[in-house]
């Protein structure tokens, strides 16, 4: 029953039912009959049994998930910046899920800080930028600050490093004094530049660009520094007071100067970084218009594997409600390309496995040749696109999208959801204002308009995904209901 094979549940129900017995004769299992029960309520309890183990555990179980499900939802509701804290310190290891409560973030209003030499710890930590007067921490305002550990190439032994130090002797000044104070630390010049391309020193007059320019050179020079100062050698900075000393350091320590990067740069070697864009999102100025296209995201594909994987979620119980999502659905996947790998079928056909991201997190894109060809110009990294395409739902592995068509993302023609009243009586009329009022809220994606006797009248915003627009097929009609561009 665990199992859910129905062929040996078949099976098994004849043996609870009417027992076994082997070629001899002899009784294996008596079964229920034998023991003074009737068939009929054999039957009965075989079948609560599959039915309880469809999905079901014991009462102390479910009071457990009670509780945890109590203190957590608290947690969230009175300390929601410590709380993300430590669900975003729970997904270290595993990235692709960190967007999505970077977004949950977002909708809470709690502000993701990028990492800061100067505050930031190894892990997630919250910050507050005020009180109420009593030395209490204002939680109204608190935010999230992202951890050193998380870069990429900076590892726990040069982090802890970094952290102690500042701890011990204060902030660090500038980076030229990082530099100094860790010089005898595990933290080598591959950490220092991921650490510069997190953005990790911005706090510092220097613009990123012309640290990546001009950190190696810093380093060489204090790693020749200490080594004269071990051999006994004194140069002319080791004199004078120590405000002289600091002016010294300016001249010692030469930078490239060079203008800041893009703003596109930026967030790319930050994604490059760590892994989702913390200061910003290349997508985030476009979130209506995808949210307008897009009949798919991310968090919806993670959703399908997470059911996919759970053996209960997949049998009748689960069933009878029409799945939002089946193998060879039609979809539409807006986000930005992060990687492409080219490769030849066997029949020497080119195609291509494509990896875009969304404001969620990344999806997998397989483009085969007529796909391929037709994308042209629209097929590089850092482009956006609209992915026009199906499902490929399989049990045993993760679902991805088999592209029939990928174009760059524009504007497109606004939709209007249009409601034709011309023959809906009364009652039909107040179950729609009923509807109408129940999808408005903050996140509205489409204009709506109701049309009598060939007049069109606006009439508002909702939220419309398939489902809600059932609900208003149910109530007017299919034939009533359209979405007009």
């Amino acid at each position: 029953m665990g199992k859910k094979k129905l062929d040996v549940m078949a099976k098994e129900r004849e043996v609870f039912i009417h027992g076994q017995v082997d070629e001899e004769g002899n009784v294996i299992v008596p079964g229920c009959i034998r023991n003074g029960i009737d068939e009929q309520s054999a039957n009965k309890i075989f079948d609560e049994m599959a039915e309880f183990a469809k999905y079901a555990f014991n009462k102390s179980h479910a009071a457990c998930y009670a509780v945890i499900a109590y203190r957590t939802a608290y947690l969230k509701a009175y300390y929601p910046a410590e709380f993300m804290a430590a669900t975003l310190n729970s997904f270290l290891g595993n990235l692709d899920k960190i967007p999505q409560y970077i977004d949950e973030c977002k909708t809470l209003g709690i502000e993701i800080l990028k990492p800061e030499i100067n505050k930031s710890d190894a892990k997630f930590t919250t910050e507050y930028s005020g009180d109420f007067g009593t030395g209490t921490k204002s939680r109204s305002i608190a935010k999230v600050r992202f951890g050193l550990g998380s870069i990429k190439n900076v590892g726990t032994v040069p982090v802890n490093s970094i952290v102690k130090e500042r701890k011990k002797n204060g902030p660090y000044k500038s980076f030229t004094d990082f530099c100094e104070r860790i010089a005898d630390e595990a933290v080598n010049k591959k950490c220092i530049e991921s650490l510069i391309k997190a953005g990790a020193f911005d706090e510092f007059e220097q613009t990123r660009s012309t640290l990546l320019a001009s950190f190696e050179g810093i380093i060489d020079a204090i790693q020749s520094s200490k080594k004269k100062g071990l051999d006994g050698q004194v140069s002319m900075f080791d004199l004078g007071s120590e405000q002289e000393k600091e002016e010294m350091n300016e001249i010692k320590y030469k930078f490239d100067e060079h203008e800041e990067m893009s703003n596109k740069e930026l967030l790319s070697i930050e994604k490059e970084m760590l892994g989702i864009y913390i200061s910003g999102h290349p997508l985030e100025k476009f979130r209506s218009q995808i949210e307008a296209q897009a009949t798919i995201n991310t968090i919806q594909l993670r959703e399908l594997d997470e059911q996919m994987s759970s053996q209960s979620l997949m049998e009748e119980g689960a069933r009878r409600e029409k799945p939002k999502f089946v193998d060879g659905q039609k979809i539409k996947y807006v986000g930005i390309i992060t990687s492409i790998k080219k490769k030849y079928t066997k029949n020497n056909k080119i195609m291509a496995f494509v990896t875009v991201e969304d404001l969620y997190g990344t999806a997998e894109i397989l483009v085969f040749e007529s796909a391929y060809l037709s994308a042209g110009k629209s097929l590089v990294e850092e482009n956006i696109v609209v992915v026009d395409g199906r499902l490929s739902i399989r049990e045993d592995d993760s679902t991805t999208i088999i592209a029939n068509e990928l174009k760059d993302f524009g504007e497109q023609k606004q939709r209007i959801f249009t409601l034709d009243l011309t023959t809906a009586d009364e009652e039909q009329k107040e179950k729609l204002r009923g509807a109408l009022r129940y999808f408005n809220g903050d996140r509205n994606n489409i204009n709506v308009q109701i049309k009598i006797d060939g007049i069109l009248k606006p009439c508002g915003q909702i939220y419309l995904t398939e489902q809600i627009q059932e609900v208003f097929e149910d109530i007017l009609g299919a034939e009533k209901v359209k979405i007009l561009s």
